[in-house]
Order: C-alpha cells, then structure tokens, then sequence
C-alpha cells in the first residue's frame, strides 16, 4: 500500500490576506467611532525664516456623534464601501504617490524594461561582465548594500528601488543568488537606511520640524545607528547570498526564479554574443541612468518624473533595438504590454492596501476617521508608562501605525504632533520621539502588505509577498531588536 505524500500547505495569496484585513478594517469602523482633531498655525524657523505652518492640535480631538459610522457593504455616488475598496483604493491619491501614482510608475517602468530585456542587451552583458571580474564578485553584495542604504538615509530612496530590482534581477541570477537577495540589497538596504538616516528630507526633517527641534539635529547617534543597521543587514544578506549560492533549492524563491530564468533566456536566446549593437544599449539604458540619478538628487524628481524617464528610456532603446535588428517596431509594442502585464498583479495589490486605509477613513486628521481615533487614544495610554517603557511604546506605536500609512511625510505629519508632546509629559526629550517615528516607520516597510515600494519590488522580481513574509519576519525582529537596544540606549544617555 502506497503512502500518500503529504502535500505542503500554501501560504495564502497576498490578495488573500488583504482581504481579510479589510474585512477586519471594515469590523473595526462599526465597533470603533470615528474621531477627528482641529489644526492650528505654529511659527516654524528654518535657516533664518519664520514662517505659519499649519499643525495638528492634540488637544482637538473629538469623536464624531452626529455621522452614523461603519462603512457600508456597497457605497453609491463614488463613496467608499466594504465591497468598493478595489476600485477605490486604485484610484486614490495622485500623480505623487500611493496609489495611483505607484501604480502608473510600475506599469510604465514594467513596460520601459519588458523592451530593454527583449533586446537581451543586458543578458549579454551580463554574461561579458562575468567573464572579465569573475574575481571581484565578493565585492559587489556588500558595496551594493551600502551604496543602496546612503540612498535611503540621505534623500529617503524608496519607490526609486524596484527600478534597480528590475535592473539587478539579471545580474543576481547570473552570479548564481535568488530574488530574494536582490530584494535585500536593493529595497530592504534603502529602508535600512531611511530608518536611521540623519538627513532626509522626507523623514527627519519634517519629523523634527513638526516636533520643534532643530532640523537635522541628533546626527551623531544617527551615524552610529545607521553604521550598526547597514552593518548587520549587509552581514545577514552576504551570509544568505553564500548559502543560496551553494545550494540554490534552499531558496524560498526557488521554483518562481526558475520560470523567470526560463523567461528570460528564451527572450535573448537569439542574441548570445556581445557585439556592437549591446554596447550602444547598454550606453543609452546606463546614460538614462545617470540622468535619473541626477533628478533625483539635483532637482528632486519624484515620481511622475522618474516614470516619465525611464519611458523615454525605454523609448530610445527600441529605436535603437529596431535600427541594430534586435526588434520590430511591432516587437517593441509587444515588449512594452508584455513588460506592463507582468507586473499587473503588483499595480493591483497597491491600490487594493491604499483601499484598507480609505475604509477606515483616510489619514487626513480633519476627516473623522476611525485611523485618528485610535491613534488618539493609543497616544493617551503611553502618558501612563515609565520613562524607559514609553519609549519602546513609542516604537512599537510607530511600527503598527505604519502599517495603515506607509508614507513616511504622512505618518510624520500624522503622529508626530501627538507624540511629541506625550515625550514631554513622560520626560523624553523630542529627539527620542523622533527617533522612534524613524525606526518604527523605516524598518516595518520591509514587511507590511500595505507598502507600496515593497509590493512594487516583489512585483518585478514575481516574488510573491507571502513567500516574502515567511523569509524576512526572521531579518525583520532581528532589526526590531536593534531599534529597542537604540531606544533605551536614547533614554539612558539622555539623547538630545
């Protein structure tokens, strides 16, 4: 008699999963009432000017009695109900950012590189480079990593990262790694580095401002933090890297980067040599490069602009694709939808997370909205802890609430004037306030659903968030652990 071979049980599918925390989202909005808070205008100075900021008043908030409160099963007239979440949340937002912002940025740069891949101009180079630095592979994770972490800590790289997982996929398929190590050395390096950064302008700076401390103020821990973190997330990702190298079958992602693989070499079998034609691509794709480098840091491109230039990237690429044989003008069209399906799934999970906080009423502290409430009286409850506690209350507050909203500047402008003054009554300086927004908000953004960015980088690498989740919980309470020692470390040397 034969043994039934026990099948593993499947995780669920990411869409699974946010299903249900709408589900308990739309709970929560017929259990919990809805609160909102007043603003109120604050002198800010900032090299040498004064100017009226408007601010959240903590001591504003109220409960909203005369709106009947829970969502609805279906919304009419474009209201946001239980079942209208999809719709929704792919809507909202704007050209700036989650969601429909995201979504848009990883279509089109899903389908900018769907043409550079058909051309197999990077499969080729690839393989050349390989064969001319065989030796200084050991070189390329860590100096990856770092590079990648001073991107988040000094202008908050984030989004920019699933552009890189596109470019570096190949790459770490070629060295013999896995998605996953591309995943950490691109996407989770940044958020190592945003979450101790000294300097970015999208975290810190407004964290400070509304917290009336001196802008950038505090570095020298920052240094020290963000040496410790890029240090242990480098180590962690080497130490993955070489094991998944000599026994590739132990990656999570195993059998999905065996289909990519596949893909990919049928999609450039028919050019296995480097010639002139790969040179001049390759020139263009790392000139456009370059140029969005420069933006980014220069001018300060954001989303519709790095969109906007990695499809013009594309653009120059299938005309010179088409002029060097490698394409048909009807091929190229055919790369870009291609590009752009592939990474539908991802665009869609975005939009369905933004939907779970629409639900619970936006992030907009003058709409009242079931995220304010419990914010409110989440802050109330840390004025009864000692020093020490509330400190480490403040970061695992930050860590939760991060899942509801992943933007950084939004979260700031969202917790910080509640927080701050809570520092004051427990006897914490605001540094310590600010840092804790910092390491909860940075370091959850390598694991929550709701994370634009990180659905936008397993969406490009066809690494499932689930799969994902099962891997990094582990790297993930190693960091948290990391932040705590920082936050009663703060406490105890009396961190300004």
């Amino acid at each position: 008699m034969k043994t039934a071979v026990k099948q593993p049980v499947a995780m669920p599918d990411a869409f699974v999963i946010l299903f249900f925390v709408m589900v308990l989202a739309a709970i929560a909005t017929h259990l919990i009432p809805a609160g909102s808070f007043g603003m109120q205008q604050v002198e800010v100075s900032q090299d040498g000017v004064t100017e009226l900021q408007q601010r959240i008043d903590p001591a504003s908030f109220k409960l909203d009695t005369e709106q009947q409160h829970g969502v609805p099963l279906f919304a009419e007239g474009g209201g946001i109900g239980f079942l209208n979440y999809a719709f929704e949340g792919l809507v909202s937002g704007s050209k700036w950012g989650s969601a429909i912002g995201v979504i848009a940025f990883i279509l089109l740069t899903g389908g900018a590189f769907g043409i550079i891949m058909r051309t197999g101009a990077i499969h080729n180079g690839i393989l050349a480079l390989i064969e001319k630095t065989k030796n200084m592979e050991a070189l390329f994770i860590p100096l990856m990593f770092v590079l990648f972490s001073l991107g988040g800590a000094i202008f908050g790289m984030g989004e920019e990262a699933i552009a890189f997982c596109i470019v570096l996929l190949p790459l770490m398929y070629a060295l013999g790694y896995d998605a996953i190590t591309t995943v950490l050395v691109t996407y989770v390096a940044t958020q190592i580095g945003f979450a101790a950064s000294w300097m970015n302008p999208f975290s810190i700076a407004i964290a400070q401002g509304i917290a009336d401390i001196p802008l950038m103020s505090g570095a020298e821990f920052r240094y020290g933090l963000w040496f410790v973190l890029t240090l242990f997330g480098m180590v962690f990702t080497m130490r993955y890297a070489k094991r998944i190298k000599a026994n590739p079958e132990l990656s999570p992602s195993y059998q999905s980067d065996l289909e990519v693989k596949a893909k990919q070499q049928n999609t450039a079998q028919e050019h296995s040599h480097y010639t002139g034609v790969d040179t001049l691509i390759l020139l263009a794709f790392f000139a456009g490069l370059g140029w969005i480098i420069w933006g980014v840091t220069t001018r300060e491109y954001y989303i519709p602009e790095i969109a906007s230039q990695f499809f013009t990237i594309g653009l120059v690429i299938a005309v010179l694709g088409i002029l060097g044989g490698r394409l048909t003008v009807n091929g190229a069209a055919d790369a870009f939808k291609q590009g752009a399906a592939e990474l539908l799934p991802a665009a869609l999970i975005v939009g369905m997370a933004k939907g779970i906080v629409l639900v619970l009423g936006g992030d907009n502290p003058e709409t009242p909205s079931v995220l304010n409430t419990l914010l409110h009286y989440s802050g109330q409850a840390l004025g009864d802890l000692p020093a020490w506690l509330s400190a480490w209350a403040m970061l695992a507050l930050q860590s939760v609430f991060n899942f509801f909203v992943a933007s950084g500047s939004g979260q700031a402008a969202l917790t910080m004037p509640l927080i701050a003054p809570l520092a004051d009554l427990v006897g914490l300086s605001r540094q310590i306030a600010v840092l804790a927004f910092q390491l909860g908000d940075g370091l959850t953004n390598i694991i929550i659903p709701t994370s634009a960015a990180l659905i936008g980088c397993l969406g490009v690498v066809r690494l499932d968030w689930t799969l994902w989740a099962r891997f990094a919980w582990k790297l993930y309470l190693w960091l948290f652990l990391l932040a705590s020692v920082a936050m009663l470390l703060a406490v105890a040397i009396g961190y300004q």
